[in-house]
């Protein structure tokens, strides 16, 4: 598969010139001169890799990153033209990948870019090879399939109950505030008056405990939130 790379930067000559970079190594390039436009473009397009500027009009880079990160472990390269370690820190704390100072050298460019498609690659594999199955007594959660099954018996969840029914489970012990699960599940911010998560989790709670005899899953940490024992 050709992999495809998004290169945003609110310079014409400098996405130009990546595109030449680019294309010579046989990677197919979408550009984009502002962080709108990439948003909008990642919205329909699936890329491999982000190459994104800092300092751009409308939306920065850090703003992008910090999107994208939301939804996405796409690879991302920020570029700038500043050199200071705080702005460095800042770009790799907000998600990216790596991190590369204008102006820079065409082969350490194209070096950077496949280290970071080469990562990707390989931690994509190992994904792929992980068992996405987690087992609670005689609860069975298997996330590539988006299944859950009691004793063998399909227990029919949302969408929605399912992705909060496989955050508890994935991080046992660990307690969610209804904040922490609606940011992760609706990936929306969240408001105090929200109950949301209170009526999701009732639903997920009497479909679950019904078919294992009453037996709990999920436990409240009285004002603080839920969370599956490990």
């Amino acid at each position: 598969m050709q992999n495809k790379i998004l290169v945003v930067d609110d310079e014409k000559e400098i996405r130009d010139l990546l595109e030449i970079y680019l294309l010579n190594e046989g990677y197919k390039v979408i550009k984009a001169s502002n962080g709108e436009e990439a948003i909008e473009v990642l919205e329909k397009e699936s890329v491999q890799l982000i190459v994104l500027d800092i300092m751009m009009p409308k939306m920065d880079g850090i703003e992008v990153c910090k999107i994208v990160r939301r939804t996405m472990n796409t690879p991302i390269l920020m570029l700038s033209a500043k050199c200071e370690d705080m702005d460095k820190i800042q770009g790799i704390m907000t998600g990216a990948d790596d991190y590369i100072t204008k102006p820079f050298n065409p082969l350490e460019f194209i070096v950077r870019v496949k280290a970071l498609l080469r990562r990707a690659y390989y931690f994509n594999k190992t994904e792929e090879k992980r068992d996405n199955t987690i087992t609670i007594d005689s609860l069975r959660i298997d996330k590539s399939k988006h299944l859950v099954t009691i004793e063998d018996k399909e227990v029919t969840l949302t969408s929605r109950e399912f992705d909060i029914l496989y955050l508890l489970a994935s991080n046992r012990g660990k307690v969610f505030t209804s904040e922490d699960i609606f940011s992760k599940v609706w990936k929306e911010q969240y408001f105090q008056s929200n109950n949301t998560v209170m009526v999701h989790m009732s639903r997920i709670r009497d479909k679950i405990e019904k078919n294992m005899n009453g037996t709990k899953v999920i436990h409240t940490v009285w004002g603080v939130g839920y969370k599956i024992e490990k």
